[in-house]
This record gives structure tokens, sequence and C-alpha cells, in this order.
């Protein structure tokens, strides 16, 4: 079983590093968001808890579903890379898709 090779040439370390720095920009993008998003949120939950008294934690709702979200994409750009696909795995699907 052959696999394909890692990028060697200048050129396709070039188009991976940019595609790496552009999933890491685009991640610090959804942090700074959640950061400030969620900041606005805990404090309109504080001005209401001061003035109304309701001290409901519902801004822990937000927070937690986003927070999944943005682990999943902290994992898709920093957790390890996806396993090189093998030339008889493109070929096998070659031959299943040219199937009628």
């Amino acid at each position: 079983m052959t696999t394909t090779p890692t990028p060697t040439t200048d050129d396709a370390i070039r188009t991976a590093a940019i595609r790496r720095l552009h999933r890491k920009r685009e991640f610090l993008q959804h942090l700074a968001s959640y950061l400030i998003v969620n900041t606005l949120l805990v404090t309109v939950w504080l001005v209401i808890g001061l003035t109304a008294g309701a001290w409901f934690p519902w801004p822990l709702f937000p927070i937690a579903g986003w927070g999944i979200g943005l682990a999943f994409h902290a994992w898709a750009t920093f957790g390890p890379p996806s396993r090189p696909i093998s030339e008889d795995a493109i070929t096998r699907e070659i031959q299943r898709l040219s199937r009628p």
C-alpha cells in the first residue's frame, strides 16, 4: 500500500503553510468574537441581576454551547493532522464512482 508523499516542493510547502496560517487566523477571529459576545452577555446578566434581582445564570447556556463549537474549531486548527490518503484508496473510490 503506497501513501501520498508529504509536500516536498517549495510551492506545496508554501501552500500548506498559507492554508495553516489562514486556519489559525480564522480560529483567533472566532475566539475573539466568542470572548466579546459572551462578555457582553455576562454584563447584561449582571445589570439585570443588580436592577431586577434575577440571578439565574442564563449566560452559561450560550457560553457552553458556543464553547463546544469553539473547542471543535480549535481541534480542527491545532489538532493532529489527518492521515494521508493512499493511492489505493483513491483508485478504489474512482472505481466505486465509475460503476453504473
